[in-house]
């Protein structure tokens, strides 16, 4: 390992150390916070009823156990081992590989800049929540048209109700397509900004603020969701919205769809593929036991989708009753379902006011946690490449300004008139599964092939004192390479272009541009290994077996490197 003032000058700022959790505690509700997040509220509970029902848990269970347990357990032990960022630990495992690092910290630069305008939503809506009546529940605001149905109407199958024209009207003030921009949404703009801040000041010092304040945003909305689980629960028709929510349907398993369904899901709620469980184990100390976290953290993060959905329906539930219409006719899925149809079905409960804050709340913790997670881990993947010019003590703080300040100036587009269109681009494309299932078939490769599957329970072993079971090593060799190619593969095949409410068709050159987004990510993986063949010597059996087999950084290299860096670094920030 190379030493911390590697490179540096007598005289030379001294680079903070590194650093570890404070407690147990606070490296579980990191990873809590992370991996529960808004796909457990708003995607989880609609899939879950869209494909089967109950019948739906069946292939979720099967690929949680083939993929999602053991490439949670994989990336969090490949941290703790190497005790490096995202990026930096794929040099001790498999340099070959390091570009599956750079990939995965690609999407979650995009997520990075699109994950936190839901929150900015959110906290309008939440600001909006303290009036005496709730906008989006009537129809004489400035912003309504005559189409516009109140929610007191029992059937408005012939209108727009109030809560969809507060959102599409009054939030976003939405254009006709993405070649209508328009102007700034300014107080959306407030609303992105106050995020931001308190994004930042969460993780300016890194683990030691992060670690604190998770004790907060872990754990609180959970206190939400049991309240709202408990409102929605005692409404009436909530019986008949739990039904439609895991009625089994076992006839939807023949679906390939469905399965389809269940992978993507998996993967995304458990961040698998991008390097972020690697990056928050590095910061364990070398003991701590991530064989049993693994268990724990799987198994509360998959207990809280299911009982979040018991939360939605049974409030879509009562929304059905009360209007005389079926589920289906209410149920949505994403932003339709936390901006439009919960908020309609509250805003027609007694005291709706206080509902809707309890909500709001839970959805903004949820992605607080999430989100400078995120944050959390680029910085420290890139100040593990880089730590000479990034652990430099007092540097931190002015080069996440930085970070924040680039990310936010690139957000404002998507707060304009045109905005949504654009944000849906990103978050079909950029942040899609299929670029993560694309990284997850190389990570199990380079690390049950090349490093070693029996390797990897030996570090594990050594580490906790328990050798992980052997069905890890055989999901690592070949159910999950297996299972993730395979569903790599049926998602290009069945790819649909995206769309904007089912009608309005994107331009070509947007297509082109999201997979542009695409092969960004995913070609980073092969065209890194083609580019260390090239430049490392030897013929191409010695290149191949100094690239899977890690060696000790070169320091003068590293050095120059960093040097080059930290000029372009000191000119930005000053």
């Amino acid at each position: 390992m190379r030493s911390k003032n590697c490179g540096l000058k007598p005289g030379q700022n001294a680079l903070e150390e590194r650093g570890h959790w404070g407690s147990k505690a606070e490296f579980l509700l990191a990873v809590a916070g992370n991996i529960v997040g808004l796909g457990n509220v708003w995607r989880f509970p609609y899939l879950c009823y869209r494909n089967g029902g109950g019948a739906f848990l069946v292939p979720y269970l099967v690929f949680l156990v083939t993929c999602g347990v053991p490439l949670f357990l994989l990336e969090t032990s490949m941290g703790q081992h190497t005790q490096e960022g995202g990026i930096s630990c794929w040099r001790k495992i498999c340099p070959l590989a390091e570009g599956i690092g750079y990939g995965g910290q690609l999407i979650l630069l995009y997520s990075c800049t699109t994950y936190i305008i839901i929150l900015s939503w959110a906290l309008f809506y939440l600001v909006f929540s303290f009036n005496s009546t709730l906008p989006w529940s009537t129809c004489d605001n400035y912003w309504n048209t005559v189409d516009c149905v109140d929610v007191t109407i029992r059937n408005h199958s012939k209108g727009t109700s109030a809560a969809t024209e507060f959102w599409e009207r009054r939030v976003l003030k939405i254009s006709g397509g993405i070649e209508e921009i328009g102007s700034i949404r300014w107080e959306v703009l407030l609303c992105l900004l106050a995020v931001w801040v308190i994004c930042y000041f969460c993780i300016w010092k890194g683990v030691k603020s992060t670690g604190k304040v998770v004790y907060f945003t872990a754990t609180f909305p959970y206190v939400m969701l049991l309240v709202l689980l408990i409102r929605g629960l005692t409404l009436p028709g909530a019986r008949q919205g739990v039904e439609f929510y895991l009625l089994p349907e076992l006839s939807r398993l023949t679906d390939s769809q469905v399965w389809m369904d269940a992978i993507s899901q998996l993967f995304f709620s458990y961040s698998i593929g991008v390097g972020t469980l690697a990056v928050l184990g590095s910061y364990n100390t070398h003991s701590n036991n991530c064989y049993k976290d693994c268990f724990w953290l799987c198994l509360l993060n998959s207990c809280t989708s299911v009982v979040a959905g018991f939360a939605v329906f049974s409030v879509l539930g009562f929304m059905a009753h009360e209007h005389g219409v079926t589920i289906a006719d209410v149920a949505e899925s994403g932003p339709g379902l936390v901006f439009i149809a919960y908020p309609q079905a509250v805003a027609m409960m007694p005291l709706p006011q206080v509902w809707s804050i309890c909500f709001f709340v839970m959805i903004i913790l949820l992605g607080l946690d999430t989100q400078f997670v995120i944050m959390e881990v680029v910085m420290t993947s890139f100040s593990d490449i880089f730590p000479t010019v990034m652990r430099r003590v007092g540097r931190r703080e002015a080069l996440l300004l930085l970070f924040c300040l680039t990310c936010f100036f690139s957000q404002l587009v998507m707060i304009t008139e045109g905005g949504m269109y654009i944000f849906q681009i990103f978050d079909y494309y950029a942040c899609n599964g299929t670029c993560i299932l694309f990284l997850c078939v190389f990570e199990s490769l380079a690390v049950g092939w090349i490093f070693g599957a029996e390797r990897l329970r030996g570090i594990i072993a050594d580490m906790t004192g328990e050798r992980a079971s052997p069905f890890f090593k055989i999901c690592w060799l070949y159910l999950t390479p297996l299972i993730s190619l395979g569903s790599f593969i049926y998602s290009l095949v069945e790819y649909q272009p995206l769309t904007f409410n089912r009608r309005y068709v994107y331009p070509t050159w947007a297509y082109l541009l999201g997979w542009m987004m695409v092969l960004s990510s995913i070609l980073l993986v092969p065209g890194w290994a083609l580019y260390k063949l090239s430049t490392t010597t030897g013929n191409l059996s010695q290149r191949l077996h100094r690239l899977c087999w890690p060696t000790p950084p070169d320091c003068s290299l590293t050095l120059k490197t960093e040097t080059a860096l930290q000029h372009i670094t000191e000119g930005a920030l000053e």
